[in-house]
């Protein structure tokens, strides 16, 4: 970490456990998730006005490269565990740990799910079994497809010279077509 991180102790004692737990948690996602630049961690002790007992809160506001941030700032719920400040502090650093993920999930682009544009095909040959064929692309390579991987049932309207749109991946013996669309197939009423 950049500045190290201010922890506050607001309306109770700073234990020294705690504030280790918080140092020990700060590393934790910081070695997960990368760097954090500036961290402040607020652990507010129960007030006096509390029907239910005394509850603890606990705030983070962690600062991260590129201007990002991640903020919790939940007041429990009148649940009697968050009056263990453990707890309470637990509970919020798993939630900054989702924050985390979820930002780590929206900027990494290979995580992402990429969806090639369809390209176009002429079915080659339909296997004697009727349960997969060939397409012939443009530059006369050929790609499997399984009758699965047709849309709305037209696999049993295909037949060599037949036009398609399709969608190439990788598969386990090399490509194939994920997604095959005929196209200008009458079908019969």
């Amino acid at each position: 970490m950049q500045v190290p991180v201010q922890i506050d102790f607001i309306g109770c004692d700073p234990a020294p456990n705690l504030r280790a737990t918080v140092e020990e948690k700060l590393q934790a996602l910081e070695s997960r998730f990368g760097r954090i630049t500036a961290g402040r961690v607020a652990i507010r002790g129960p007030s006096g006005r509390h029907r239910t007992g005394g509850l603890y809160e606990v705030a983070i506001h962690l600062t991260l490269p590129g201007g990002r941030s991640v903020n919790v700032e939940r007041v429990p719920t009148p649940d009697e565990r968050f009056g263990d400040p453990a707890f309470a502090t637990n509970d919020a650093f798993k939630r900054a740990r989702r924050q985390l993920q979820d930002q780590v999930r929206k900027m990494d682009p290979t995580r992402v799910k990429q969806h090639e544009s369809p390209t176009f095909a002429t079915v080659a040959r339909i296997d004697t079994s009727g349960e997969f064929g060939f397409l012939e692309t443009d530059d006369g390579s050929e790609i499997y497809f399984h009758r699965n991987s047709v849309l709305n049932q037209g696999f049993d309207h295909l037949k060599p010279g037949s036009k398609v749109r399709f969608v190439e991946e990788l598969g386990n013996e090399g490509p194939q077509a994920s997604t095959v669309e005929p196209i200008g197939l009458r079908r019969p009423s």
